[in-house]
């Protein structure tokens, strides 16, 4: 059974995304988006993670069973985010030193 496999034309045209993605970045390190900074970098983060994982690390050609354990880790990542965010915010109410 033949494997599907990404060609080098691909990994070059990857490899030039990512780095038009990094340069995107480090130029809207200086631009002034106020409440809207953290927001951009973090798709732009998560699409270059995407990137890497779907073409670097062959999940976009591998079984559906590693799909669901890739879904899996975002899924348990994103509850840790949601957690610590959940905890920073309500630090405050608690600690007399931080204002609560």
């Amino acid at each position: 059974m033949a494997e599907a496999r990404a060609s080098i034309w691909t990994y070059l045209v990857v490899y030039v995304l990512l780095m038009l993605l990094m340069a995107l970045t480090t130029g809207l390190a200086f631009v002034d988006l106020t409440p809207w900074s953290s927001l951009v970098a973090m798709v732009i983060a998560g699409a270059k993670a995407a990137f890497v994982i779907l073409y670097f690390m062959h999940l976009r050609y591998s079984s559906r069973m590693s799909w669901v354990f890739a879904g899996l880790g975002i899924y348990f990542v994103g509850i840790l985010i949601l957690l610590t965010m959940n905890d920073v915010r309500t630090r405050s109410w608690l600690s007399p030193l931080l204002g609560g």
